[in-house]
């Protein structure tokens, strides 16, 4: 790890380090940049990539049109997908896997017995395109990733760093007469969570690549700090934000009283499994006949929500065992049977306990082909970013290659458009942070605090939604916001403190957009829809 120099100026400023925001790293870092990366975790490699277990889609080995995937991402998406950004994802993501996975970094996908790629089909999937490792893809690659950061001489990785806002012309520029100027990016006030001290990082370019929000719901598969930090740092900044309604939630995680959930990979669906009742019986063929348990998400999901609220079920059953033998599964599926085993549960001879939980956002900040925001030189990469690849529902396994596709893509577009090439702002030229606390905040009004905003966001802004429970979300979360805000001015900043200010701003972001959006579509599913 490299020592910081407080005040520090760099060309490329990226906050977060899974797939998107490192492989921007690494291509800005080969094109030639000076390029500082931060992280508010201690271990770099913990992020929704590193989670990820089913795979990144590729290209199919029996020689697929480009065509269909955009057909399937399409259908996923409920049409509403950006049609231009899925057709750049088709034709140019396999290019960027080879580039990266095959060549940069020589990573190992499994194998068949011929030595081709083990291609695998996923719901919503018309052909076999998905690569893998086992059942932990993104740990593999996280971790090859961050072991090449490391090695970079142009790039400087600093874990357990939280960026606390975006700075920009319009509200920190020490030249206020900088206020008539276009809304520029110019870095970001950071938290040193070791020191406790909050220095200054200018940069030509601000990437936010700091992943989901998932955490912002009482059950969800994403790691504990995914509570919406780019998306409530851009939302201050000021710049555009879409599509925040569609909230994915995946319908398998696993679920037992007192165990924190915890993602059951989409891969083990395509390896045969069937989702069952209490008495065994399958019943994907009531709701998607045509697709069954491959169903896309959203469909699996309210299925799942069905089923269970017609029976008064916590949960239904994932059935593996009857599907597939034992050493299949262990050999397939070493990890989830090692972690289920853990809460005693033997997946080579007892069914899984599943329900749906948070999984992955569609939408947020509003970039274009080059990961752009609507603030001049500010970029988002990532599941932190709204592309409009995903529409109103996310295609399994594409948000790894949108990470890469994306983090490349801006990449590129800084060396080509000769943005760093411009000169940049001093720390000098900006104003200082002033320490405003007065106490040390109590974890116990922090805890209560978030976990009300989480009871709201399941049960008013969950898997199903109307008017009602939406306008009384919206009062709540307004309410707690008022109070947390006050709360942040008056307490000495601490990473749970930011968290909580960054969760209530996007739990109330999202809260408006599903009341907005009087339609049913895709994962956004409306009791009262109105066209």
């Amino acid at each position: 790890m490299h020592a910081i120099n407080k005040n520090f100026e760099t060309d490329v400023l990226i906050v977060g380090c899974g797939i998107a925001g490192s492989v921007t790293a690494l291509k800005a870092a080969d094109l030639g940049h000076q390029v500082t990366i931060i992280t508010k975790e201690k271990n770099p490699a913990e992020s929704n990539t590193f989670w990820a277990q089913g795979g990144i889609v590729y290209q199919s080995a029996e020689g697929e049109d480009p065509s269909s995937l955009v057909t399937d991402i399409l259908a996923a998406g409920a049409q509403q997908n950006n049609l231009a950004a899925v057709k750049l994802i088709a034709q140019k993501g396999p290019h960027y896997f080879e580039e990266f996975f095959l060549k940069r970094l020589k990573f190992t996908f499994d194998k068949t017995s011929n030595g081709q790629l083990g291609l695998i089909k996923e719901g919503g999937h018309s052909f076999a395109r998905i690569a893998h490792c086992r059942d932990a893809t993104g740990k593999s690659i996280e971790n090859s990733l961050i072991e090449t950061l490391r090695s970079h001489p142009r790039i400087r990785l600093i874990p357990h760093q939280f960026a606390i806002d975006i700075l920009t012309t319009h509200h920190h520029a020490r030249d206020r007469r900088r206020m008539y100027e276009p809304l520029r990016a110019l870095g970001a006030h950071v938290l040193d969570l070791e020191s406790e001290m909050v220095y200054t990082i200018t940069a030509k370019a601000t990437v936010i690549a700091s992943g989901g929000l998932g955490q912002i719901y009482l059950r969800s598969t994403n790691p504990a700090g995914s509570l919406g930090d780019g998306l409530a740092m851009a939302s201050r900044a000021g710049a555009r934000v879409i599509n925040l309604e569609y909230i994915q939630f995946h319908p398998t995680a696993f679920h037992k009283t007192g165990v924190p959930p915890f993602l059951i990979s989409e891969a083990v669906r395509g390896a045969g499994a069937r989702l069952v009742t209490q008495d065994g019986k399958p019943f994907m063929q009531n709701y998607a006949p045509e697709w069954l348990d491959l169903a896309p998400r959203d469909v699996v999901a309210r299925s799942i929500y069905t089923e269970m609220s017609a029976q008064k079920l916590p949960h239904v059953y994932l059935d593996l065992k009857s599907y597939r033998s034992p050493d299949e599964i262990k050999n397939i599926f070493p990890n989830l049977y090692a972690q289920c085993l853990k809460h005693k549960i033997d997946i080579t001879r007892d069914a899984i306990p599943v329900a749906p939980a948070a999984h992955y956002s569609c939408g947020g900040i509003w970039v274009d082909e080059q990961g752009s925001t609507s603030v001049t030189g500010l970029y988002s990469v990532g599941e932190a970013s709204c592309t409009g690849v995903h529409g109103a529902n996310r295609l399994a396994s594409v948000s790894l290659l949108e990470g890469l596709t994306w983090g490349a893509m801006c990449a590129e577009h800084l060396h080509e458009a000769k943005v760093l090439e411009q000169s940049g702002t001093s720390p000098d030229d900006v104003l200082t942070w002033e320490d405003t606390g007065e106490f040390i905040p109590d974890p116990a009004i922090i805890d209560q605090d978030l976990n009300h905003i989480r009871s709201i966001m399941w049960n008013y802004v969950g898997l199903a939604r109307d008017d009602e429970r939406l306008s009384r979300a919206i009062r709540d979360l307004r309410h707690i916001e008022i109070e947390i805000l006050r709360f942040y001015r008056r307490a000495r900043l601490s990473s749970d403190l930011l968290e909580l200010r960054n969760a209530v701003t996007t739990a109330n972001l999202i809260a408006q957009a599903a009341w907005h959006n009087k339609t049913s579509l895709g994962c956004h599913y409306r009791l009262d829809p109105k066209e």
